[in-house]
């Protein structure tokens, strides 16, 4: 049983965990050691559950497919309504001590139900808009309750989990342009739907400068950051703009400022390399899986990682809108902890019992 572990996973995620503990450390040491504390317990309790993961036979995933997205809408319900509203937006749920976020949930039924749906599909030469219709309705009413919130950054990349699967599921070349079309198009409709902050942000995206102490004083701040790390790095615990507080989020959002600042060139690429080879090896465990299901479970997994990787480290250097996006392992967070190492306990299970069935 030992052998069959991919420990290659396990040792490249607890890696990108230790970084991120000592980054939190840095970041939250002059202002609240109970953030540390308390990520120490997520990943206690992710570690859990990912070996919980681990041992439960991941075909019941598709067996649940859904009575989970059915738990996850009522949950997305619940919170507009009884959800605690932190800087405007109600995303939380508090169950005693802790808070839950339903809308992280969002993303992983979004793998699992579209690779119960893709496993359920004959295979065909690529997918039309006809066939598409019905996943992307069921798709789209998670997106929208999430965006009721308000939380762009999680319902897009609900929506480019989405994508990603329809992708590796097969789509038409005519659908795609036909869809790319058809988003384009609706550009005009999308930005006027947006909230005034929002909007801001998008615009301070593409001139932080006209408005430096409001809405661009984030990617600022942050490009100050990666910017003044140099080569090495100023040393850990050494990081002026997060340790005198310039840099907001730098226990979330922004962390890989922090990594960028304190470690340098050398150690925001150490980061990224570890990044690759754990979605690598996802990909690989997905190519070699032994059924259909357990492959688009991995390959969705893999894009859930490479989203949130690129989007955060993108605007952190500036070269995407502040969208509020985490970082895997690292960034502040119970849910998307949790989330995350679930995500890694599906993909052992599914590389574990490729040699048992």
């Amino acid at each position: 049983m030992v052998d069959n572990i991919d420990w290659s996973i396990i040792i490249t995620t607890y890696a990108i965990i230790l970084i991120g503990l000592l980054c939190l450390y840095s970041s939250t040491q002059v202002s609240s050691g109970m953030i540390f504390i308390k990520q120490v317990v997520w990943i206690l309790i992710g570690s859990t559950v990912m070996m919980v993961m681990f041992f439960l036979d991941y075909r019941f995933l598709m067996r649940s497919a859904w009575p989970f997205y059915v738990f996850v809408i009522i949950s997305l319900i619940v919170v507009l309504f009884v959800g605690r509203e932190i800087s405007g937006a109600k995303r939380w749920v508090s169950i005693g001590p802790l808070g839950i976020q339903p809308s992280e949930l969002a993303k992983i039924i979004a793998i699992i139900w579209i690779g119960y749906w893709g496993e359920h599909k004959e295979y065909v030469q690529g997918y039309g808009i006809r066939e598409l219709l019905f996943p992307v309705f069921v798709m789209a009413m998670p997106f929208v309750l999430i965006l009721a919130e308000p939380d762009l950054g999680t319902a897009s990349i609900v929506a480019f989990i989405s994508c990603i699967m329809f992708v590796f599921l097969g789509i038409r070349r005519s659908t795609i342009f036909t869809l790319s079309g058809i988003f384009v198009a609706g550009l005009p409709f999308i930005w006027f739907s947006l909230r005034d902050y929002q909007r801001l942000r998008i615009l301070s995206f593409l001139d932080p400068s006209r408005d430096p102490l409001g809405s661009g004083y984030h990617a600022m701040q942050s490009k100050i950051a990666v910017g003044s790390g140099g080569l090495i790095g100023k040393g850990f615990l050494h990081g002026t703009q997060t340790q005198l507080r310039f840099l907001p989020e730098h226990h979330t959002d922004f962390i890989f400022s922090v990594v960028a600042e304190e470690w340098g060139f050398i150690g925001s690429m150490l980061l990224i390399f570890l990044y690759i080879v754990l979605i690598a090896r996802i990909i690989s465990v997905g190519v070699r899986a032994k059924d259909k299901f357990g492959a688009l479970l991995c390959f969705g997994i893999a894009g859930y990682f490479t989203i949130h990787v690129f989007i955060n480290i993108a605007m952190a250097i500036g070269m995407f809108p502040v969208v509020g996006v985490p970082l895997p392992f690292i960034s502040y967070g119970g849910s998307f902890m949790l989330m995350n190492m679930i995500c890694i306990g599906i993909v052992l299970s599914i590389s574990w019992r490729r040699f048992i069935f």
